[in-house]
């Protein structure tokens, strides 16, 4: 893909995210919620309470809840942030939010200088438009390759990811074992609905990130990611320009 990008910012408020706390869904939320802490309480009985677990957040709606009950409850989990020097002025507005709102310092790792260098030096600053294979380099770059050396001596990690987010997170278990990382993957909320996630943030008074009120359920960098249209899959914003039955960045591989 080349040429001139449109980055959709729309007006007026979201009803994604403020759906209606019925006490059907504030029951359906404390079932979850409730779930969800048994799950990470027994990741760190399992795994170690001394760094062996930690938890990958993007600052996303789903890991924002996950950073409540994490946080809420006291755990050994380290939290950790992968920043790629491409995110969005709204999730940077969110992470100096966190710190505050919790009282909390987060740990940031950052893509390692000399090959980001050399990317853009190869390919251009914008190179990822240009093909599948040059945007999964990027990522590969900026994501993966900070991930593993977040991850490294750990035994497991937990991530925000839902099995109603795409075609590629169908079937998505709670709990398995990634090859590729070497240690045991966590998605405490891999059954959740969006509107479970939005009724515990609103109910829980949890920060985030201000672009979901401009219809961007999904937020990666700010160059891959666009708004959505009412109807449209909530990842449909994330390289919008790839086939959706393939589009992951890297930090979630299959097999």
């Amino acid at each position: 893909m080349s040429g001139n990008v449109s980055m959709l910012r729309p007006k007026g408020g979201n009803p994604a995210t403020s759906p209606e706390l019925t006490d059907e869904l504030r029951t359906a939320v404390d079932a979850r919620a409730a779930a969800a802490r048994e799950l990470l309480a027994s990741a760190v009985a399992e795994f170690g309470g001394d760094g062996e677990v930690a938890f990958a957040n993007s600052f996303g709606a789903e890991d924002m809840v996950l950073t409540e009950l994490i946080l809420r409850l006291g755990l050994p989990i380290e939290i950790f942030s992968l920043d790629t020097g491409r995110l969005p002025a709204e999730t940077y507005d969110l992470m100096a939010r966190v710190e505050k709102h919790y009282d909390t310092r987060l740990k940031v790792y950052f893509p390692d200088a000399a090959a980001v260098e050399t990317y853009v030096r190869n390919e251009g600053i914008n190179a990822f438009y240009e093909s599948v294979d040059l945007r999964k380099r990027c990522c590969q770059i900026r994501k993966v390759e900070p991930l593993r050396r977040a991850l490294a001596g750990k035994k497991a990690w937990i991530t925000g990811l839902r099995a109603s987010q795409s075609t590629t997170r169908t079937g998505l278990p709670s709990s398995e074992y990634d090859k590729d990382n070497g240690l045991q993957k966590l998605n405490p909320l891999a059954e959740w609905s969006e509107s479970e996630i939005w009724a515990f943030i609103r109910i829980n008074e949890v920060p985030y990130n201000a672009l979901h009120d401009q219809f961007y359920p999904s937020i990666g960098c700010a160059p891959c990611t666009r708004a959505i249209a009412v109807g449209e899959n909530v990842r449909a914003g994330r390289w919008w320009w790839e086939d959706p039955t393939l589009k992951e960045c890297g930090l979630h591989v299959k097999g």
